[in-house]
């Protein structure tokens, strides 16, 4: 029901842009999200959009990253700049019913299978 795309090797500094199409059901009535999983690390959300459309991000990304909606059908979008080594990883998308803390992956019952990011 997700499906991520985009993924791939960039240089510190450089740019990519990775989409997330959803199924109808979970589009217009769910947060959607994008989490992260870093070697080392717990997984991390990265940022989420509500129905309304309404935005949150996680410190590290916040003035690089950029979540949105549209464009094409059921399609969502994580624009990401100035890209670091640190954010190096495996990204999902997720959707979620009722998502108070849209930064905990509980939170979240709709998962794609990931996109990998490797910036060096």
């Amino acid at each position: 029901q997700l499906v991520e795309s985009g993924g791939g090797s960039v240089q510190t500094g450089g740019s990519l842009r990775l989409s997330c199409v959803v199924s109808e059901t979970l589009y217009s009535s769910n947060c959607l999200g994008w989490f992260r999983d870093i070697p080392g690390k717990e997984r991390e959300g990265v940022a989420a959009i509500d129905s309304d459309g309404s935005t949150s991000y996680a410190d590290s990304v916040k003035g690089r990253f950029t979540i949105s909606k549209g464009s094409a059908k059921n399609a969502m979008y994580l624009h990401m700049s100035s890209l670091k080594p640190e954010d190096s990883g495996m990204y999902y998308c997720a959707a979620g019913g009722g998502v108070i803390l849209w930064y905990a992956d509980s939170e979240f019952q709709y998962w794609g299978q990931g996109t990998q990011v490797t910036v060096s």
